[in-house]
Order: C-alpha cells, then structure tokens, then sequence
C-alpha cells in the first residue's frame, strides 16, 4: 500500500474551500480532515490550494502538435507525448482529445484523414504507461464532409471514444454565419484567392447538401454504438438546439448566441464555453461573450479549446465572477467529469481518483506547484 498526505492545504471541495489535509493510499483519496497540524513524512503546501485534477473536454492541442503549421506533419509518438506533458503541467490530468472524422479530398480546401492512425498510436502508448494523464477520444464528427461514415466506422466501443460531437462547418451558419470573417480566417490559413475561396464555399455548401442528413445520422448512431456522449457544435438557434435535444445530446460545445445557450439549459443541455473566449473578454469569432453567459447563468463547462493553460485561469476567473472559488473550479472538475460520465473524479472525497492540482494565485494569475495523476506526482 503506498500512502501520501498533504497538509497544511486549502482543498477546494464541491461547495467551499477547507483548510486541511487530504491522505492519499493506493491511487485514491483515503480522507479528508480539517485542519493543517503537522504530520510524520506529510508534504506541507504552505496553504496552497488543493484541487480535483483538471478535466478537458475539448482540445485542439493535440492536432496543433502533429501539424505545427499548415502542411507540415509532426511524427505522431513524438506529438503525442508532448501534448501530453504539456497538459499535465498544467494541471490537467483527464483529456478528451479532438480527432476530426470525416475528411474533404477535392477541392481547394482539401483535408486528409488521419484520425483512426493517430488514436492507435495514442492507445499503444496509453497501453505501453508512457502516459502521465488519462486519455479518452473526443471524435470530431464533421458533416460537410465526403468520408465521415467510413472513417466512423473504423472506431469500435473498444477505442475509449468518451464524446462525439457534431460538427457542421458549412459555410453561411453556425460558426460561421458571418462570411467576411470566414474568408478572413480561410485566406489567412489557406492563401486562396478570392475566386479560389469563392469556389472553396460553393463545394463545401455541395457537400452538405448532398451528404449532411445522412452523416449527421450516421454520426448520432455510431456515437451509440461507442457508447460516446453526444455532444453539439455551434448551435445558434433555438431550433437547432431543439434538434440536438431530440438526438439526445448532452453537452452544447460554444453555442454562439446568447439565445442557444438559454435553449440549451432550458432543456437540461449542458453549455460548454471556451476559455480563451472568457479570458480575452469576446469570441474571436464575433460570437457571444462566454462573460455574457456565466453572468446570465448559462454557462457550465471551461475547455481550454487552443490555449491549454487557459482552463485554471479561466476557471479561477470565473470564482471571482461569480463570487466562488468553488464554483468557479467545478466547471473544471466536478461538471465536466458529470457531463462525461466519469464518477470516479472530479472532486475531492474518499474513493475518488487522487488526481489532484496544487497551485498559488499570483492576484487573479494561478501558478501550477504540484500535478498528481491516481497519486503519481507528473506535473
């Protein structure tokens, strides 16, 4: 049996912060008791805080390590490892991460496929220990698309895939419903002339049109066979919001209007908001404010989306929004780990995983001390 206690620590628990110390024995948290005495071979974090270890739901950081900019491939091992300790120094120790399905290979926008090769490398070394965090696969299920049934079909209930979300790029809606600011963000990656860019949205527009129900049907099934939480993308109506709804999605990944949000909760739909979005006060995609959201109460889920040291910092943001350490926190641990499906963290209290976050606040900045994965110092 291998035991660790930490002491002397402010532990951050589902609805207040205690002043005290937490032991640790095989993998798990064992007890948690007030009060910081000094203890034989106990670790004193100097009043620290002491944290669930952090969950994301929703990363594009692993496919910015293997292509670290456009057209240029990184090998995969190399990537994978990387973008895991890169997380785990940041106090994340349970990660979703986003694959795309589904690919366009004609066209000026063309983009290959590459999931399924990428996952079989992630679990052979999630198999082999070289892992410091938990991963589970969040796949990315793009209807404007010509390959997303195949490639869906290559994942089996086997592959850990804990989230699917639907994702609908077609130009002239949801994310991008304003088309100055998607040729913006297209030319800027793809250097497209304008006539190439206006062709680029008419194949895109094609594709949907042609295979869009049927994939989203597609996708909505396979996510059942998985056995994946469902997830949306985007919603900007009421209507699709109701749409999601009926496929029975539990989780609405950056709705980008104020009006899908509160459609959302209104149909118990959990509203997961980017922490970027919070942290530089706006969507740089002109959508709604994820300020906007938790001062209306319609916001229930971080995810760092691009910026992975951006999902403590959001989240301590928030505490001080709403007036709560605590509840600032849980949209990191205790919310994320319900909307997933994950019972056995997210919180701090006895038989619960040991993953855990000690950090300081420099004011309103956290600065990560100590990462623990089941009890296993990685950060």
């Amino acid at each position: 049996m291998t035991e660790m206690i930490l002491t002397n620590a402010d532990i951050v628990l589902e609805d207040q912060v205690l002043h005290g110390t937490l032991r640790v024995a095989d993998g798990e948290i064992a007890e948690v008791s007030e009060g910081g005495a000094a203890l034989r071979g106990a670790i004193d974090l100097g009043g620290d805080l002491l944290m669930p270890g952090l969950i994301e739901l929703h990363t594009d950081n692993l496919e910015r390590h293997i292509e670290p900019r456009p057209k240029v491939d990184w090998p995969h091992a190399a990537a994978i490892l990387a973008h895991d300790g890169e997380l785990a120094s940041v106090g994340i120790t349970t990660v979703f991460d986003a694959m795309r399905v589904g690919s366009v290979l004609e066209g000026h926008g063309r983009y290959e496929r590459y999931a399924r090769n990428l996952a079989t490398e992630l679990l052979e070394l999630r198999g082999a220990g070289a892992l410091k965090i938990s991963h589970f696969l969040h796949l990315r299920a793009e209807v404007c698309s010509e390959t997303l049934e195949e490639e869906m079909a290559e994942f089996g209930p086997g592959d850990r895939v804990g989230i699917v979300s639907l994702m609908d790029h077609t130009p002239g809606q949801r994310q991008f419903r304003d088309r100055a600011k998607l040729k913006a963000y297209v030319q800027g990656r793809l250097t497209l002339s304008d006539p190439e860019f206006d062709a680029h949205v008419a194949h895109l527009q094609s594709l949907r049109d042609a295979h869009g129900a049927r994939h989203e049907a597609a996708a909505v099934a396979e996510a059942r066979r998985y056995g994946a939480v469902l997830a949306s993308h985007d919603d900007t109506t009421e209507e699709q919001v109701a749409v999601s709804a009926g496929y029975g999605i539990r989780l609405a990944e950056f709705p980008t209007t104020a009006e899908a949000a509160r459609a959302c909760h209104a149909r118990g739909i959990a509203v997961i908001m980017g922490a970027p979005n919070l942290i530089r006060g706006g969507s740089h995609s002109g959508n709604v404010a994820a300020r906007d959201l938790a001062e209306a109460g319609h916001l229930d889920i971080l995810s760092s989306d691009y910026v992975p040291s951006a999902l403590l910092y959001g989240a301590v943001r928030l505490g001080a929004l709403w007036g709560c350490m605590a509840r600032g926190l849980a949209t990191v641990t205790a919310n994320p780990a319900h909307a997933a499906g994950l019972a056995d963290r997210g919180r701090i209290e006895p038989g619960a995983r040991a993953d855990l976050v000690r950090f300081g606040l420099r004011g309103e900045t956290p600065a990560v001390r100590g990462v623990w994965s089941q009890g296993r110092r990685v950060g």
